[in-house]
Protein backbone atom coordinates (compact mmCIF):
# COMPACT_ATOMS: atom_id res chain seq x y z
CA UNK A 1 0.00 0.00 0.00
CA UNK A 2 1.38 3.34 -1.11
CA UNK A 3 0.01 6.20 0.83
CA UNK A 4 -0.25 9.16 -0.97
CA UNK A 5 -1.14 13.06 0.89
CA UNK A 6 -1.35 16.44 -0.58
CA UNK A 7 -2.00 18.89 1.94
CA UNK A 8 -3.47 22.47 0.73
CA UNK A 9 -4.09 25.30 2.83
CA UNK A 10 -8.06 24.73 3.09
CA UNK A 11 -7.68 20.94 2.57
CA UNK A 12 -5.99 17.68 2.70
CA UNK A 13 -6.50 14.88 -0.14
CA UNK A 14 -5.75 11.36 1.09
CA UNK A 15 -5.02 8.33 -1.31
CA UNK A 16 -4.49 4.86 -1.03
CA UNK A 17 -2.72 3.07 -4.06
CA UNK A 18 -2.33 -0.69 -4.44
CA UNK A 19 0.32 -0.82 -7.49
CA UNK A 20 -0.64 1.43 -9.76
CA UNK A 21 -4.23 1.65 -8.90
CA UNK A 22 -6.23 4.22 -6.65
CA UNK A 23 -8.74 2.57 -4.65
CA UNK A 24 -9.88 4.53 -2.08
CA UNK A 25 -9.76 8.46 -1.31
CA UNK A 26 -10.78 11.02 1.50
CA UNK A 27 -10.72 15.00 1.89
CA UNK A 28 -10.22 16.63 5.24
CA UNK A 29 -10.11 20.00 6.80
CA UNK A 30 -6.30 21.36 6.83
CA UNK A 31 -5.49 22.40 10.23
CA UNK A 32 -2.40 24.10 11.00
CA UNK A 33 -2.14 23.27 14.73
CA UNK A 34 -3.24 19.77 14.53
CA UNK A 35 -0.25 17.45 15.74
CA UNK A 36 1.37 14.15 14.38
CA UNK A 37 -0.75 12.16 16.83
CA UNK A 38 -3.92 14.10 15.75
CA UNK A 39 -2.91 13.19 12.42
CA UNK A 40 -2.28 9.70 13.02
CA UNK A 41 -6.15 9.58 14.56
CA UNK A 42 -7.30 10.82 11.50
CA UNK A 43 -5.65 9.34 9.04
CA UNK A 44 -6.40 5.95 10.80
CA UNK A 45 -10.30 6.54 11.06
CA UNK A 46 -9.98 6.83 7.09
CA UNK A 47 -7.53 3.75 7.17
CA UNK A 48 -10.08 1.93 9.34
CA UNK A 49 -13.29 2.11 6.94
CA UNK A 50 -11.47 0.00 4.26
CA UNK A 51 -9.35 -2.35 7.25
CA UNK A 52 -6.43 -0.65 6.55
CA UNK A 53 -4.18 0.95 9.43
CA UNK A 54 -1.43 3.16 8.97
CA UNK A 55 1.31 1.11 9.12
CA UNK A 56 0.23 -1.17 6.06
CA UNK A 57 1.87 1.45 4.45
CA UNK A 58 4.47 -0.80 3.64
CA UNK A 59 5.42 0.46 0.17
CA UNK A 60 5.70 4.13 1.20
CA UNK A 61 4.81 7.60 2.30
CA UNK A 62 4.68 10.74 -0.21
CA UNK A 63 3.72 14.18 0.51
CA UNK A 64 3.17 17.45 -1.67
CA UNK A 65 3.21 20.48 0.84
CA UNK A 66 2.28 24.33 0.74
CA UNK A 67 1.64 24.40 4.84
CA UNK A 68 5.60 23.95 6.15
CA UNK A 69 3.64 23.40 9.62
CA UNK A 70 2.00 20.70 8.93
CA UNK A 71 4.70 18.99 6.82
CA UNK A 72 6.62 18.50 9.52
CA UNK A 73 3.85 17.32 11.78
CA UNK A 74 3.31 14.80 8.59
CA UNK A 75 7.10 13.90 8.58
CA UNK A 76 6.77 13.17 12.53
CA UNK A 77 3.58 11.09 11.98
CA UNK A 78 4.65 9.01 9.31
CA UNK A 79 8.02 8.03 11.43
CA UNK A 80 6.01 6.75 14.57
CA UNK A 81 3.16 5.35 12.73
CA UNK A 82 4.20 4.21 9.37
CA UNK A 83 8.04 3.62 10.44
CA UNK A 84 9.10 4.59 6.76
CA UNK A 85 10.59 7.53 5.54
CA UNK A 86 8.34 9.71 3.61
CA UNK A 87 9.41 11.20 0.46
CA UNK A 88 8.69 14.82 0.43
CA UNK A 89 7.99 16.96 -2.86
CA UNK A 90 10.33 19.15 -2.14
CA UNK A 91 13.47 21.09 -4.14
CA UNK A 92 16.21 18.29 -4.94
CA UNK A 93 13.57 15.21 -5.87
CA UNK A 94 13.12 13.24 -9.30
CA UNK A 95 10.06 14.64 -10.72
CA UNK A 96 10.79 14.44 -14.53
CA UNK A 97 9.11 18.37 -14.60
CA UNK A 98 11.72 21.07 -16.37
CA UNK A 99 10.61 24.31 -14.84
CA UNK A 100 11.20 27.32 -16.83
CA UNK A 101 10.34 29.78 -14.74
CA UNK A 102 12.58 32.77 -13.04
CA UNK A 103 12.66 30.69 -9.71
CA UNK A 104 11.76 27.26 -9.94
CA UNK A 105 12.49 26.82 -6.03
CA UNK A 106 8.93 28.95 -5.52
CA UNK A 107 6.53 26.72 -7.56
CA UNK A 108 4.44 25.18 -4.68
CA UNK A 109 4.50 21.66 -4.47
CA UNK A 110 0.70 20.51 -5.52
CA UNK A 111 1.17 22.85 -8.65
CA UNK A 112 4.14 20.84 -9.65
CA UNK A 113 2.39 17.26 -9.00
CA UNK A 114 -0.27 18.49 -11.03
CA UNK A 115 1.81 19.47 -14.10
CA UNK A 116 3.99 15.77 -13.72
CA UNK A 117 0.05 14.21 -13.65
CA UNK A 118 -1.64 16.29 -16.43
CA UNK A 119 1.69 15.75 -18.49
CA UNK A 120 1.91 11.58 -18.39
CA UNK A 121 -2.41 11.45 -18.70
CA UNK A 122 -2.71 13.80 -21.84
CA UNK A 123 0.75 14.68 -23.12
CA UNK A 124 1.54 18.04 -24.18
CA UNK A 125 0.71 21.26 -24.25
CA UNK A 126 -1.22 20.86 -20.90
CA UNK A 127 -3.17 23.38 -19.01
CA UNK A 128 -3.99 22.76 -15.68
CA UNK A 129 -6.52 24.57 -13.64
CA UNK A 130 -6.83 23.96 -9.88
CA UNK A 131 -9.97 25.49 -7.90
CA UNK A 132 -8.63 25.87 -4.83
CA UNK A 133 -7.65 28.52 -1.73
CA UNK A 134 -6.13 29.88 -5.30
CA UNK A 135 -7.62 29.54 -8.47
CA UNK A 136 -4.08 28.28 -10.39
CA UNK A 137 -3.02 28.03 -14.10
CA UNK A 138 -0.10 25.89 -15.26
CA UNK A 139 0.81 25.85 -18.35
CA UNK A 140 2.97 22.25 -19.76
CA UNK A 141 4.73 22.69 -23.18
CA UNK A 142 4.54 19.81 -25.52
CA UNK A 143 7.82 18.31 -24.34
CA UNK A 144 6.79 18.34 -20.78
CA UNK A 145 8.25 21.87 -19.87
CA UNK A 146 6.38 23.80 -17.32
CA UNK A 147 6.15 27.14 -18.79
CA UNK A 148 4.86 29.55 -15.80
CA UNK A 149 1.36 30.30 -14.67
CA UNK A 150 -1.67 32.83 -13.38
CA UNK A 151 -2.85 32.88 -10.09
CA UNK A 152 -6.03 34.10 -9.03
CA UNK A 153 -8.25 34.73 -5.58
CA UNK A 154 -10.56 31.44 -5.32
CA UNK A 155 -13.45 31.07 -5.49
CA UNK A 156 -14.20 30.48 -1.84
CA UNK A 157 -11.90 33.07 -1.05
CA UNK A 158 -13.39 35.67 -2.92
CA UNK A 159 -16.45 35.23 -1.95
CA UNK A 160 -15.50 35.17 1.71
CA UNK A 161 -14.05 38.92 1.10
CA UNK A 162 -17.30 40.11 -0.32
CA UNK A 163 -19.48 38.66 2.86
CA UNK A 164 -16.68 40.04 5.29
CA UNK A 165 -16.87 43.61 3.43
CA UNK A 166 -20.35 44.36 2.79
CA UNK A 167 -23.29 44.97 5.56
CA UNK A 168 -26.26 43.35 3.69
CA UNK A 169 -24.75 40.97 1.22
CA UNK A 170 -24.65 36.86 2.76
CA UNK A 171 -23.18 33.69 2.08
CA UNK A 172 -24.96 31.61 -0.71
CA UNK A 173 -24.67 28.42 -1.96
CA UNK A 174 -22.34 27.71 -4.89
CA UNK A 175 -25.05 26.75 -8.35
CA UNK A 176 -26.44 28.32 -11.01
CA UNK A 177 -29.23 30.29 -11.01
CA UNK A 178 -32.24 30.09 -12.92
CA UNK A 179 -30.78 32.70 -15.32
CA UNK A 180 -27.39 35.24 -15.14
CA UNK A 181 -29.66 37.88 -14.70
CA UNK A 182 -30.58 37.06 -11.32
CA UNK A 183 -33.96 38.42 -9.50
CA UNK A 184 -33.23 38.19 -6.13
CA UNK A 185 -30.07 39.25 -4.06
CA UNK A 186 -28.76 35.51 -3.58
CA UNK A 187 -29.04 34.18 -7.00
CA UNK A 188 -27.46 37.68 -8.04
CA UNK A 189 -24.86 36.92 -5.71
CA UNK A 190 -25.01 33.29 -7.37
CA UNK A 191 -24.72 34.45 -11.13
CA UNK A 192 -21.96 37.08 -10.14
CA UNK A 193 -19.88 33.79 -8.58
CA UNK A 194 -20.78 31.18 -10.74
CA UNK A 195 -20.45 32.84 -14.25
CA UNK A 196 -18.26 35.28 -13.13
CA UNK A 197 -15.69 32.71 -12.32
CA UNK A 198 -16.40 30.76 -14.94
CA UNK A 199 -15.63 33.82 -17.66
CA UNK A 200 -12.37 34.20 -15.33
CA UNK A 201 -11.40 30.57 -16.31
CA UNK A 202 -12.42 30.93 -19.96
CA UNK A 203 -10.52 34.27 -20.66
CA UNK A 204 -7.41 33.18 -18.77
CA UNK A 205 -7.40 29.74 -20.54
CA UNK A 206 -8.19 31.52 -24.13
CA UNK A 207 -5.11 33.27 -23.70
CA UNK A 208 -2.70 30.81 -22.53
CA UNK A 209 -3.84 28.45 -25.11
CA UNK A 210 -2.70 31.24 -28.24
CA UNK A 211 0.60 31.60 -26.53
CA UNK A 212 0.89 27.91 -26.53
CA UNK A 213 0.35 27.84 -30.52
CA UNK A 214 -3.40 27.59 -30.35
CA UNK A 215 -3.63 24.55 -29.09
CA UNK A 216 -3.76 22.71 -25.73
CA UNK A 217 -5.67 19.98 -23.96
CA UNK A 218 -7.12 21.69 -20.49
CA UNK A 219 -7.99 19.82 -17.16
CA UNK A 220 -9.28 20.81 -14.27
CA UNK A 221 -8.86 19.90 -10.74
CA UNK A 222 -9.38 20.64 -7.05
CA UNK A 223 -11.96 20.69 -4.38
CA UNK A 224 -13.80 23.37 -5.75
CA UNK A 225 -13.78 22.42 -9.45
CA UNK A 226 -17.23 21.24 -9.53
CA UNK A 227 -19.13 24.41 -8.47
CA UNK A 228 -18.35 26.16 -12.01
CA UNK A 229 -17.33 23.63 -14.79
CA UNK A 230 -20.56 23.65 -15.96
CA UNK A 231 -20.21 26.69 -16.84
CA UNK A 232 -16.93 26.91 -18.42
CA UNK A 233 -16.46 26.65 -21.90
CA UNK A 234 -13.00 25.68 -22.12
CA UNK A 235 -12.59 23.14 -19.68
CA UNK A 236 -12.13 19.42 -21.20
CA UNK A 237 -11.32 16.91 -18.72
CA UNK A 238 -12.33 17.25 -15.28
CA UNK A 239 -9.75 15.24 -13.29
CA UNK A 240 -10.34 15.49 -9.22
CA UNK A 241 -7.48 12.99 -7.95
CA UNK A 242 -4.94 14.54 -10.42
CA UNK A 243 -3.00 15.94 -7.93
CA UNK A 244 -2.79 11.74 -6.15
CA UNK A 245 -2.01 10.20 -9.04
CA UNK A 246 0.99 12.88 -9.87
CA UNK A 247 2.41 11.98 -6.32
CA UNK A 248 2.32 8.38 -7.08
CA UNK A 249 4.38 9.31 -10.24
CA UNK A 250 6.64 11.06 -8.56
CA UNK A 251 6.82 7.96 -6.03
CA UNK A 252 7.52 5.94 -8.40
CA UNK A 253 10.50 8.51 -9.88
CA UNK A 254 12.34 7.85 -6.87
CA UNK A 255 11.48 4.43 -5.25
CA UNK A 256 14.85 2.74 -3.59
CA UNK A 257 15.29 5.95 -1.12
CA UNK A 258 13.87 6.19 1.97
CA UNK A 259 12.47 2.80 2.54
CA UNK A 260 10.28 3.04 -0.72
CA UNK A 261 9.92 0.83 -3.06
CA UNK A 262 7.95 -0.83 -6.20
CA UNK A 263 7.06 -0.76 -9.65
CA UNK A 264 7.97 1.59 -12.59
CA UNK A 265 5.29 3.97 -13.45
CA UNK A 266 2.48 2.45 -15.84
CA UNK A 267 2.18 5.23 -19.18
CA UNK A 268 -1.33 6.56 -18.91
CA UNK A 269 -1.34 8.33 -22.18
CA UNK A 270 -4.48 10.21 -22.86
CA UNK A 271 -6.66 7.29 -21.57
CA UNK A 272 -7.17 8.95 -18.05
CA UNK A 273 -6.57 7.41 -14.92
CA UNK A 274 -7.41 3.79 -13.77
CA UNK A 275 -9.13 3.56 -10.71
CA UNK A 276 -11.05 6.72 -11.13
CA UNK A 277 -11.50 7.91 -14.96
CA UNK A 278 -11.44 11.51 -15.05
CA UNK A 279 -14.46 12.91 -17.21
CA UNK A 280 -14.23 13.99 -20.49
CA UNK A 281 -15.49 17.54 -21.22
CA UNK A 282 -15.05 17.56 -25.28
CA UNK A 283 -12.73 16.42 -27.82
CA UNK A 284 -9.32 17.30 -28.45
CA UNK A 285 -7.41 20.81 -27.90
CA UNK A 286 -8.41 23.95 -28.24
CA UNK A 287 -8.08 25.62 -31.72
CA UNK A 288 -7.98 29.25 -31.85
CA UNK A 289 -11.84 28.94 -32.59
CA UNK A 290 -14.01 29.30 -29.92
CA UNK A 291 -14.66 25.96 -28.02
CA UNK A 292 -18.23 24.49 -28.56
CA UNK A 293 -21.13 25.07 -26.10
CA UNK A 294 -21.70 22.14 -24.11
CA UNK A 295 -25.35 23.84 -22.59
CA UNK A 296 -26.28 22.31 -19.90
CA UNK A 297 -25.56 18.93 -20.64
CA UNK A 298 -23.51 18.62 -17.21
CA UNK A 299 -20.84 16.45 -16.46
CA UNK A 300 -22.22 13.31 -16.32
Amino acid sequence: MLLAVDVGNTEITIGVFKGTELVQHWRAATVAERTADEHALLFGGFLAQEGLRLADAVDGVVISSVVPRLTQALRDMVHRYCQVEPLVVEPGIRTGLPILTDNPREMGADRVVNAVAAFAAYGGPVVVVDFGTATTFDAVSERGEHLGAAIAPGIEVSMNALVERTAQLRRVELVAPRSVIGKNTVESLQSGAIWGFAGQVDGIVRRMVAELGGQATVVATGGLAGAVLDACETVQHHDPWLTLYGLRIIWDRNRGSGGLKGSPPESRGSGGLKGSPPESRGSGGLKGSPPESRGSGGRG
